[in-house]
């Protein structure tokens, strides 16, 4: 059984390093999967071009490209991404992808979690960068987990 998982030390919950497997998760998340990055990019790239749409209905008169163009942009994409994973775990992207965030024990992220998380997304930078786990800096940053929604205990679509 070369295959089988190692067991996880009972005195660190994290000492699973398989990201393959959900049992580094915490025992309340037993059986989540984590997201793809596939997911995550298709998630980020619907918010960002929601994000473009009601930023030109805002600033019809603002030429797409200019820096009021693109202020606005990000702007309307970082309050989308915090009212919307602070009230319902996903943002508009991420909800139609099928993925939730989530704080380290499965509960809805907390506001200053969820502006943090996000001024990180922003940056780009941080969002690229992942660990073994598939977590990025972001999410290392304040906590939180990015999983599949219909893999989450207790979460329909």
């Amino acid at each position: 059984m070369a295959n089988a998982p190692r067991a996880q030390d009972p005195a660190n919950p994290n000492s699973h390093s398989d990201p393959a497997s959900p049992t580094w998760l915490p025992p309340n998340l037993a059986g989540a999967e984590p997201s793809s990055l596939l997911r995550r990019v298709g998630a980020i790239a619907i918010d960002w071009l929601a994000s473009i749409i009601v930023a030109r209905i805002i600033l019809p008169g603002a030429e797409y490209g200019s820096s009021a163009s693109a202020l606005a942009t990000l702007a309307v994409f970082a309050v989308e991404i915090i009212v919307l994973t602070w009230l319902t775990g996903s943002s508009f992207g991420q909800r139609l992808v099928g993925i939730v965030v989530v704080g380290p024990g499965g509960q809805r992220l907390s506001l200053w979690r969820c502006i943090i998380r996000t001024l990180l997304i922003c940056l780009v930078i941080p969002a690229l960068v992942y660990d073994s786990k598939r977590r990025g800096l972001q999410d290392l940053a304040v906590g939180s987990l990015v999983l599949v929604r219909r893999t989450v205990p207790g979460m329909s679509r």
